[in-house]
């Protein structure tokens, strides 16, 4: 199979401009990768958008490319401490590079929401307001850059 890293990085852009959260969209766009359906993808990612439930805490875009790389490293022994170390060291050394790009990994924050601001269930309607307001597709767009990144020099490494 042949990596077409800016292709998934447009597919990711487009899953979000379609409907799907900012984890569905970021998870979606490498799935087949991982061997998951789209329907598996966006149901396993769903509680993870709107900063995880609309909550929004750590960004979902953020948390998509957590649980992509879960998927490429992640421990599957209870008792590997390296394996889990590794895996978590990963996913450090992303949110890190997330947060220089962007000053945070907090939905809130990157969405500039006072402290006050209720925390509400049901999702806006998507307009062209609504994404011309929200910084939320180049989080996307970063968060599959990112893993892409991530995901080459991996399997470069592993030749």
């Amino acid at each position: 199979m042949v990596f077409d890293k800016e292709a998934r990085i447009e597919r990711a852009k487009s899953l979000f401009l379609s409907g799907f959260n900012c984890s569905q969209s970021v998870v979606g766009a490498f799935a087949d990768i991982y061997g998951f359906t789209q329907e598996q993808a966006m149901r396993m990612s769903a509680s993870f958008g709107g900063g995880i439930g609309r909550m929004r805490l750590t960004c979902g875009a953020a948390c998509g490319m957590f649980m992509l790389a879960g998927l490429e490293t992640g421990a599957t022994d209870p008792h590997d401490r390296e394996g889990k170390g590794a895996n978590y060291a990963l996913v450090q050394q992303l949110a890190a590079e997330f947060k220089s790009r962007t000053g945070s990994i907090c939905c809130a924050e990157m969405l500039r929401l006072r402290k006050d601001t209720p925390i509400v269930s049901t999702p806006e309607e998507r307009t062209s307001e609504y994404y011309a307001k929200r910084p939320c597709v180049r989080m996307v767009e970063l968060a599959a850059r990112l893993w892409a990144e991530c995901y080459e020099n991996m399997k470069k490494q592993d030749r």
